[in-house]
């Protein structure tokens, strides 16, 4: 079974067209049973209505409507908590996507890997969604050594263990790739077509860039310092405090040495601003490691219910015991 997730907000008028598009692809590709999940995220126009007419004449459709606007990363947990496949893909309902790309999605996973993103390698929007997502997306392999194009593509496959592993919230769906490879799922890439916008506006503005890189810090640290914040709160927290200590160190000194010495015209460290900003320093240092103590304790605490692992497989046969 392969379920299909779509999130939309007042996609009315593509919403038909999509559907016949995957039917099509889905039969020339011979790809087996599938399901198709359009999720209404609150839209305010005649989406869900239109969504009613595709679920009564086509048997495989099904429907989930908010009560109002949560955002795509809740509209895509709802899909995947209803979706019955093996394999789930996900791809956006403003047909931009291109639904014949699903086989080479599939052949791809089945290739031995767990998660397979689209890279809209030739992309059809305007300048200003397209040079700020180039430089995100260059900044983001930087920060996540993950070598992909295009983190933010709709069209992406997965096979269904690792969204039972991959937990989402706010808009931390662009970075799925991203932390399910920090639980050890191979991740792919490939390229895939990508169409014009043909009906309704598109539902980013200059504001995702923004909170792109607040999300981003908090991948970093969830998939790095997770189980060990004090490994990143505790190098700050020393960081500051030497830095802080050295600088009183030389002003301290300096002071010495022009009491001991005549003719040196004598250096008061509490008159200097320096002073103070060593000591705001070390402050903050001891604040960063005391953080990072609590942190360690909330993570200890509560390791027996966090899954720090992930299995690939498992075998009842065990080695012989002398």
């Amino acid at each position: 079974m392969i379920s299909i997730v779509i999130p939309l907000l007042n996609e009315q008028d593509s919403l038909v067209e999509l559907v016949r598009r995957i039917q099509r692809a889905i039969e020339s590709g011979n790809l087996g049973p599938f399901e198709i999940l359009l999720v209404d995220d609150g839209s305010t126009d005649a989406s869900w209505s239109t969504i009613q007419q595709i679920c009564s004449r086509v048997a495989v459709a099904k429907g989930i409507r908010f009560r109002r606007n949560f955002g795509k990363a809740a509209a895509l947990t709802a899909g995947f908590a209803r979706a019955s496949g093996s394999i789930v893909v996900t791809m956006d309902a403003d047909l931009q996507d291109e639904p014949d790309e699903l086989k080479a999605l599939i052949d791809k996973l089945n290739g031995g890997f767990d998660v397979v993103s689209g890279w809209k390698q030739t992309r059809h929007d305007p300048w200003h969604k397209r040079w700020p997502s180039l430089v995100f997306n260059g900044i983001l392999r930087s920060f996540t050594r993950m070598d992909l194009h295009d983190f933010n593509c709709g069209l992406k496959a997965y096979r269904a263990e690792v969204l039972k592993e991959v937990r989402l919230y706010g808009e931390m769906h662009r970075f799925i790739p991203v932390l399910a490879a920090s639980r050890g799922f191979r991740v792919a890439e490939i390229a895939v077509k990508h169409h014009a916008r043909q009906h309704g506006v598109s539902k980013y503005g200059a504001s995702r860039i923004l909170k792109g890189f607040l999300d981003l810090g908090t991948v970093v640290f969830l998939t790095r310092f997770r189980y060990r914040p004090q490994h990143l709160l505790g190098m700050l927290g020393i960081f500051a405090c030497g830095f802080g200590g050295v600088l009183l160190f030389f002003l301290l000194s300096a002071w010495v040495i022009t009491r001991c010495f005549s003719g040196l015209e004598p250096i008061h460290p509490h008159e200097r601003a320096l002073f103070y900003f060593a000591i705001f320093l070390f402050l903050v240092g001891l604040q960063f490691l005391g953080t990072g103590l609590l942190a360690e304790l909330v993570v200890a605490n509560s390791s027996s219910s966090m899954i720090t692992y992930s299995i690939c497989e498992q075998t009842d046969e065990h080695e012989p015991r002398e």
